[in-house]
């Protein structure tokens, strides 16, 4: 099997993987971070999400091998050492952008990266930028609430 090394949530990992093992069951099972959600396995639902060298990537439609050298940040790795929560987690709080919780670690982390690299001035923007995560239980509307409120927080920080 092939060793890999990568950066995960600011940490150097190296392990031995399996050259098929998807880099979102990596991440859950191999380094035990469970806020990467496997929802579909096929990149239609958005609850694997993470940032890999800064832009959002479906983590189940990618090898864990394809991630060696790179940097990988996940949900857990958004909040601070010391627990605070990353304006864009604490908005979806404060704005109830939640309702059972499966699609949420990867609704943030594409709302992080919407934020960060497109457009997110208006609400249809937001909607868009958002088009491939798929929540069942929210009707979106507090979802677009949150982006909006992160998005502040995040420039204000």
């Amino acid at each position: 099997m092939p060793q890999i090394t990568l950066t995960v949530n600011g940490q150097a990992v190296t392990r031995e993987v399996d050259p098929q093992t998807s880099l979102a069951t990596f991440l859950r099972e191999d380094l035990r971070l469970t806020g990467t959600h496997i929802g579909c396995d096929t990149a239609q639902c958005g609850a694997c999400t993470v940032h890999l060298g800064g832009k959002a990537v479906k983590s189940c439609n990618m090898l864990a091998v394809q991630a060696a050298g790179q940097a990988v940040t996940t949900i857990e790795g958004l909040a601070a050492a010391d627990g605070t929560l990353h304006p864009m987690q604490a908005a979806f709080r404060a704005c109830h952008g939640l309702q059972c919780g499966f699609c949420t670690p990867g609704m943030v982390m594409s709302a992080v990266d919407l934020v960060q690299h497109h457009d997110c001035s208006s609400e249809a923007a937001i909607r868009e930028g958002l088009e491939g995560n798929l929540c069942r239980c929210t009707g979106y509307q507090n979802i677009v609430r949150a982006v909006q409120q992160g998005a502040t927080g995040m420039k204000g920080a």
